[in-house]
């Protein structure tokens, strides 16, 4: 009874615990802007507009990274619990995708859309993170219990997109490093884990249909 009560609590608090826990960068973002526009703080950098779609980028990859993990973590310690999750860390990897974006847009390119044009087109690294946002916004938009059931097998099909995403995410961030590749390694190595992980079970569902 006593593990019971103490799963059920668990389940109730998770989820909130973690949309607060993922929203944090954000709402420190915005703090450290505000401190920045007024003159009370340098922590954005000589480029604060680079600074701020540089950490909403590393946030839709971060988030991203921790959707992938929940299937994993949730195998591995059977807290099925976890799963309430997945959906709503894939929405804040959408959610700071977008802040990425229109950051880029509104501080760096000052809204001159003729310009993105010319980005998208003209610089690789642009085209890939471009293609990266693009395929979440169907992701985005059907991650609803409406849509899971309206699209039944076509869902968890569509949904598999996540790994290209994954992969193109990755691939922006090495385009964008000029020194130091440590942290696009980091991910680069997390990614490769989560895949493999998935890889490994794959193949081992494969094994065992094939002794049956």
């Amino acid at each position: 009874m006593t593990t019971r009560f103490a799963s059920i609590r668990f389940a109730s608090i998770l989820k909130p615990a973690v949309f607060f826990l993922i929203l944090m960068p954000g709402i420190d973002l915005v703090w450290q802007v505000y401190l920045a526009a007024n003159g009370q703080s340098n922590a954005l950098g000589a480029d604060p507009g680079k600074s701020v779609v540089q950490f909403n980028g590393d946030w839709a990859l971060r988030s991203l990274l921790l959707t992938l993990a929940v299937t994993p973590l949730r195998q591995m310690t059977g807290w099925a619990e976890l799963a309430r999750i997945r959906r709503m860390l894939g929405l804040f990897a959408f959610f700071y995708a977008m802040l990425h974006f229109i950051a880029y847009l509104a501080l760096m390119l000052e809204f001159r859309f003729d310009d993105l044009g010319t980005e998208i087109v003209q610089r690789p690294y642009m085209l890939v993170g471009f293609l990266a946002l693009c395929c979440l916004v169907p992701l985005a938009l059907t991650s609803n219990q409406w849509m899971i059931r309206r699209l039944k097998q076509r869902w968890r099909r569509l949904h598999q997109w996540v790994y290209v995403i994954a992969v193109l995410q990755i691939v922006h961030v090495f385009w964008l490093t000029r020194s130091d590749y440590t942290e696009p390694l980091l991910y680069s190595a997390a990614l490769a884990v989560l895949l493999g992980y998935r890889i490994f079970k794959y193949s081992q569902r494969q094994a065992v249909t094939g002794r049956s």
